[in-house]
C-alpha cells in the first residue's frame, strides 16, 4: 500500500515527532511512504520510515533530484511546483495529513475528490470526509482499515 504523508515543509519539533512516528508505523506495516520530498513533515515521515527499513518516494516540486531530503529513496522530480500535489494524491492509496497549510489542504481535497481515504492529525481546516484522529497510531490504523 502506498500511503501519502502530507504536511508543511516547516514545522515545530512536536509535529516533526508525530510525522516521524507515522513514518515508522507505516514502514512497520509494510507500506511505501509517499510525500512531497522536502523538509518538515515530509522529511520527518521519510526519516521515520527509513529508521524502520521502509521505502520512501518523494514527488518534489522542482526539476532537480538534489532538492529532495536525504531520506527519500525514489525521487520524482516534476518541475511542476504545486501542481505536483495532484500527482501525490493520485499516487497514494490513502493520505495522512499532519498539520499543514494550503498545499496540504489542496492535497486532501484532491484525494477526497478521487474517493480516497484521508486521515488528519491537527489539520488547519477539517474538510468534509476527512477523519480527524489524535495519534499516529490511530492515523495508521484508520488508513489501513
Amino acid at each position: 500500500m502506498q500511503v501519502g504523508v502530507i504536511g508543511a515543509s516547516r514545522c515545530d519539533e512536536r509535529i516533526y515527532e508525530i510525522a516521524m512516528r507515522v513514518g515508522e508505523l507505516l514502514a512497520e506495516r509494510g507500506c511505501v511512504v509517499v510525500n512531497g520530498g522536502l523538509g518538515g513533515v515530509m522529511e520527518a515521515s521519510a526519516k521515520g520510515a527509513k529508521l524502520k527499513g521502509g521505502l520512501t518516494v518523494g514527488i518534489i516540486p522542482s526539476g532537480s533530484k538534489e532538492d529532495a531530503n536525504p531520506y527519500i529513496d525514489v525521487v520524482v522530480a516534476t518541475n511542476m511546483g504545486h501542481a505536483r500535489n495532484v500527482i501525490i494524491a493520485h499516487s497514494c492509496d490513502a493520505l495522512i495529513a499532519i498539520g499543514g497549510e494550503y498545499g496540504t489542504i489542496s492535497e486532501m481535497a484532491i484525494a477526497l475528490k478521487l474517493g480516497k481515504k484521508v486521515v488528519a492529525i491537527e489539520p488547519l481546516v477539517v474538510l468534509p470526509g476527512v477523519k480527524v484522529v489524535e495519534t499516529p497510531e490511530e492515523a495508521v490504523e484508520e488508513v489501513l482499515r
